[in-house]
């Protein structure tokens, strides 16, 4: 299941996407507009701004911008970076794989046949651009 701090990271995302012309754009703004607790949209900026995906701009029209071009930004590398492998099951991960312990053999085991399948359709969605949404 998605995790509230990823999907919160995905709109702010998108609400700066949006309102490029306002940039840059403060949490209390993107807090208020997206009804996001602004404590817990503060941590979710510093944890973009630390990857590189944003950054801050001090005074008192401070805010956040991108730090680099949104169409470079995937659903996919925000799931990541907030909540880390998107695989249901350790098996079927791509970057973190690890064999269950109680799998006998992978090569015939349904489960990680229909996860494995899962995956696959589901990636090539979330490695959509946050400017194709």
């Amino acid at each position: 299941m998605l995790s509230r701090k990823a999907k919160y990271a995905i709109k702010a995302l998108l609400f700066i996407y949006d309102h490029q012309d306002k940039i840059p754009i403060s949490v209390k703004e993107i807090s208020e507009a997206k009804k996001i607790p602004y404590k817990f949209l503060e941590s979710i900026m510093n944890s973009l701004k630390q990857n590189r995906i944003i950054r801050s701009h001090r005074g008192s029209k401070g805010g956040y911008s991108f730090a680099i071009e949104p169409s470079g930004i995937t659903v996919a590398s925000i799931v990541r970076m907030m909540d880390g492998p998107i695989a249901l099951t350790t098996c079927t991960s791509e970057n973190f794989y690890e064999k269950c312990e109680e799998c006998i053999d992978e090569d015939t085991c349904k489960v990680r046949r229909i996860f494995l399948d899962l995956r696959t359709q589901m990636i090539p969605v979330l490695e959509r651009s946050i400017t194709d949404l």
